[in-house]
């Protein structure tokens, strides 16, 4: 079984894509993609957020906005708003955001693959996130959110990569936050088998976003394959939508945390037991670390910096991620906060939303305190996988975003 294969989306009309693109299904709220569906009867939202077409309130995990979302795809498709190709393809994916431009490739990636930690993982998954994948995926009998891999950068994949998007692309969208995706359809076959061979000869991808996303192309398709009695390992269950894009043109950009109160202690005790572990000084502006092991903390009107000693930062790959740093040396030790998963006084604010926004959310009364982190790399996402480990929660926020209904993968 290949690593991926390409296969006969089902994707916009000409002309039609900029209608249907949409943020993915899980970083909006309700109201919010309700406001965003407004007045696009063809937004993909009404696909992956169905529950704004039912009355406010409904339990978002009902049957029946399951069964809307099936009959919004149906309805799309008897419109002709989206349209099967005929016959398997790859679709190069471009992401432009200002000045940071990535391109990848949408394929199906082997479930099996998955299964066996080919594609690798780096965070564990909640039951209820992943039930409500899978009831989704059913529900439409197809894969409409892709789940965001990585490869080790290879050079002959990326030169073809590029030779095909020298054409204009077939999609072009630029969405409402200023993202350019662009997409070309290859049904090459000559191309199409070169590049199953260069990923096949790829010791493993790596899930970057969307581990419920590919837990649940797994589930579906162990359960398709104990009914199945006929099953070949050949059908589209076999494999997920994923798109797939080479590590050194990642952007990950810093994933904070602002917290509610200081566990009991004045800011003079929280201060000097912070100096007992970190070096610490105050500055004038805004704290944007600059290397790991250095931290932004806001407190009170304040700016600060922390820097840990290289010496206290161990080897192991999870051990030494910023995140465990500050939580291993700070949050837990210091602010009582040992289960950041289930810990209502800590939250976690993407670095999309600047150093502005961890200062709006202390100002505001709403939290307390506010640290600003560096970034984790690629390579270190690469390292916790290989040594088969699991992040911190909210390690890694990626940017640009993936849109939803630009190519789903259907599974007949």
């Amino acid at each position: 079984m290949p690593l991926i294969r390409a296969f006969p989306g089902l994707r916009p009309a000409e002309g039609r894509a900029a209608d249907v693109a949409a943020p993915p299904y899980d970083v909006m709220n309700e109201a919010e993609a309700r406001e965003m569906a407004h007045g696009r009867p063809w937004s993909f939202l009404h696909i992956s957020r169905p529950e704004i077409d039912l009355p406010q309130g409904t339990d978002p995990y009902a049957p029946e906005v399951y069964a809307k979302a099936a009959e919004n795809l149906k309805e799309m498709e008897r419109e002709g708003i989206l349209i099967r190709d005929k016959q398997p393809c790859f679709y190069v994916y471009r992401l432009t955001m200002g000045e940071h431009q990535q391109t990848g490739l949408v394929a199906a990636a082997s479930v099996e693959a998955y299964d066996h930690d080919r594609i690798k993982k780096h965070e564990f998954t909640r039951p209820a996130k992943e039930d409500d994948r899978v009831r989704q995926i059913d529900a439409l009998n197809a894969q409409t959110g892709p789940v965001f891999l990585v490869y080790p950068s290879a050079a002959a994949v990326e030169a073809l990569l590029n030779e095909i998007s020298q054409t204009p692309p077939e999609m072009d969208v630029t969405a409402a936050d200023g993202v350019r995706h662009e997409i070309w359809p290859l049904d090459d076959e000559e191309k199409v088998a070169t590049l199953t061979h260069e990923f096949d000869r790829m010791e493993a991808l790596y899930v970057a976003d969307g581990h419920h996303r590919s837990a649940a192309g797994s589930r579906v398709a162990a359960s398709r394959k104990g009914t199945n009695s006929s099953h070949t390992g050949d059908e589209a269950y076999n494999y997920f939508l994923s798109v797939i894009f080479p590590h050194n043109q990642m952007q990950i950009l810093d994933y904070n945390r602002v917290v509610k109160d200081l566990n009991g202690l004045d800011k003079e005790t929280f201060l000097t037991r912070i100096e007992a572990v970190f070096q610490l000084q105050t500055s004038d502006q805004a704290v944007k670390p600059e290397r790991s092991g250095e931290f932004g903390m806001y407190l009170d009107g304040q700016w600060y910096r922390l820097r840990l000693d290289a010496a206290k930062i161990p080897s192991d790959p999870v051990a030494r991620l910023d995140v465990s740093l500050l939580a291993d040396n700070l949050i837990e030790p210091i602010l009582g906060i040992s289960d950041p998963r289930r810990d209502n006084r800590i939250d976690f604010v993407g670095g999309i939303r600047g150093l502005s926004g961890l200062e709006q959310r202390v100002d505001s009364g709403e939290m307390v305190v506010a640290f600003s982190l560096f970034p984790t790399s690629m390579e270190q996402l690469m390292a916790v996988a290989d040594a088969g480990e699991v992040m911190p929660p909210k390690s890694t926020w990626f940017e640009p975003k993936l849109a939803d209904g630009l190519v789903s993968h259907v599974l007949d």
